[in-house]
């Protein structure tokens, strides 16, 4: 399994934006479909986004669209997630996580279906 480091977390402004960073370990990052969850207090952990192995096909959750942006560079082993536009409602926890097989590009994804996961970056919004 690839090891998977979160950062970039903070307390902004609702309209501001964020730029998370995720940092595996290993020499096969890019052999990875990587995905992005949130959960907030009291709430189940929920998709945010996900890329493919080369960074060409993304899929985002209906409530990021538009707004949120997931990239990757394969050469540093990372995956990024920035947030623009910022809500009170995206105040979470989120992580990052790493699967093999096929990109879906829908709404297939669910974190049963990711192996690896890291120690999530906690973001909060304020009004």
């Amino acid at each position: 399994q690839v090891q998977l480091v979160e950062s970039g977390g903070g307390l902004v402004q609702a309209g501001g934006s964020l730029r998370l960073s995720c940092k595996a370990s290993g020499r096969t990052f890019s052999r990875y479909i990587m995905g992005w969850f949130r959960q907030a207090p009291g709430k189940e952990r929920e998709f945010v986004a996900t890329i493919d192995w080369t960074g060409g096909s993304t899929y985002y959750a209906d409530s990021v669209k538009g707004r949120f942006t997931i990239s990757r560079d394969n050469a540093k082993s990372t995956v990024y997630l920035q947030m623009n536009s910022l809500k009170p409602e995206d105040t979470a926890v989120y992580y990052c996580a790493a699967r093999f097989g096929s990109f879906y590009g829908s709404s297939r994804d669910t974190q049963a279906d990711f192996s690896s996961w890291g120690q999530g970056t906690q973001v909060t919004v304020s009004s």
